[in-house]
């Protein structure tokens, strides 16, 4: 079976999808997208109708790039209004020897009756298991024992929160296998192995919110919202050069930096504002702006984790589309210190720190799955075949786009 997955981000602003699949413990992305979100606000789905469109266009993309029908995603779900607990269980071994079963048993009993009626289990992640009331172990699997326990970190969220996300997946027919939290996928998107052992945070500077989020040796301990993004720099682009959002967005992609370190002051750009009037905007000029609006963010977002704990941080990851903007990583440093650093997602078929929500929620489900012994793949022996078939009137249209790479790629695999 191989091992294909789709994971999927409702943001804001975009909508993205990626879809990878695990070779020789390597993640090959073979296609993404990122659509233009409606009908989605801060993360929450607030116009089924409108939210709906905006994720069946995104679809349809991928299924374009792919030639097979998505049926199956694992989804990012927003961590407002959260709830995190300790939870823990205990079951007797009746095979002698731990299997996965056993453990799905066990985080299974862990959960009885701790969950609120109005909350939706959203993650139950295992701590530390204990075998025979004396053996310490993160993977008690094929371990002989008579009892077998688990502290585990529960977190849920609101059922109504959860229900109209689900409610939008359903109208397109895609089935979902499983959600977290996508501050959990930004995690196991930027950690090192270093990060599985120490006290750290991540940053997601979003485009109407800041996630910000402590993890401990790999286990979210706390989190929190700043309700600013990048949405407040286009609005100040706005503002300034009285351009309407979607021109203040352009400009700020595409002709803004994050530091004035990096500008040109002799660097210009003309504007058109309709047919008559031209606007001369300077990149440096720019740049004072953006750069003024990011080190607010990573300010607050620094006296948020200062609130969350008051522990020793070992790293500060930083995330998000705007961090792709050239001189960011300066203005982390400059504001956070030198534990800080700034995503930089090199995998092949991303490259854009944006899908770090998307790409991580996948590596979560296939650490999951490993977890319970079990090998599931979100496409079916049919559709790899479909692929395949799809390859060569595909290749017939341009022998040097993604498109080759990707059906090249399957065939030699």
């Amino acid at each position: 079976m191989r091992n294909i997955y789709t994971g999927i981000d409702i943001g804001s602003d975009n909508i993205k999808i990626v879809v990878a699949e695990l070779i020789k413990d390597k993640f090959y992305v073979l296609a993404s997208t990122s659509v233009k979100s409606v009908g989605v606000k801060r993360g929450l789905v607030v116009d089924e109708e409108m939210a709906t469109n905006s994720l069946r266009l995104a679809i349809n993309e991928i299924e374009k790039t792919l030639g097979v029908r998505i049926n199956k995603a694992i989804v990012a779900v927003p961590s407002n209004s959260r709830n995190l607990s300790i939870v823990d269980g205990t079951i007797n071994i009746y095979n002698d020897v731990i299997n996965g079963n056993d453990i799905v048993t066990l985080l299974q009993e862990s959960t009885i009756d701790k969950i609120d009626s109005n909350d939706e289990l959203v993650s139950l992640i295992p701590i530390m298991f204990c075998i025979d009331n004396d053996k310490f172990t993160i993977d008690p699997k094929g371990v002989k024992a008579s009892s077998l326990s688990v502290k585990a970190l529960m977190a849920t969220a609101p059922k109504e929160q959860i229900l109209n996300i689900l409610k939008i997946f359903s109208n397109v027919s895609v089935e979902v296998i499983d959600f977290t939290f996508s501050c959990i996928g930004d995690y196991y998107e930027v950690k090192s192995k270093d990060c599985d052992s120490v006290l750290g945070a991540i940053i997601n500077i979003g485009y109407s919110k800041t996630n910000v989020s402590i993890f401990n040796k790999g286990i979210i301990i706390k989190d929190s919202i700043i309700n600013l993004g990048s949405k407040n720099i286009d609005k100040d682009i706005s503002y300034i050069y009285g351009v309407d959002l979607n021109s203040a967005k352009e400009l700020k992609e595409k002709f803004s930096l994050s530091s004035r370190r990096y500008a040109d002051i002799n660097e210009v750009l003309e504007f058109s504002l309709n047919d008559n009037e031209k606007l001369t905007i300077n990149q440096y000029e720019i740049t004072e702006i953006v750069e003024a609006r990011i080190v607010e963010l990573l300010k607050l977002a620094k006296k948020e984790i200062n609130n969350l704990t008051k522990r020793k941080i070992s790293y500060i990851i930083v995330t998000g589309g705007i961090t792709e903007l050239m001189g960011f990583s300066y203005v982390v440093e400059n504001i956070l210190g030198i534990n800080a650093s700034t995503f930089n997602d090199t995998t092949i078929g991303i490259r854009n720190n944006k899908y770090s929500s998307a790409m991580g929620v996948i590596r979560y489900f296939h650490d999951k799955m490993n977890l319970r012994d079990k090998n599931i793949s979100l496409f079916d022996e049919d559709m790899v075949e479909q692929m395949l078939k799809n390859k060569k009137s595909m290749l017939e249209l341009t022998d040097d786009t993604i498109i080759s790479k990707i059906f090249g790629y399957f065939a030699n695999n």
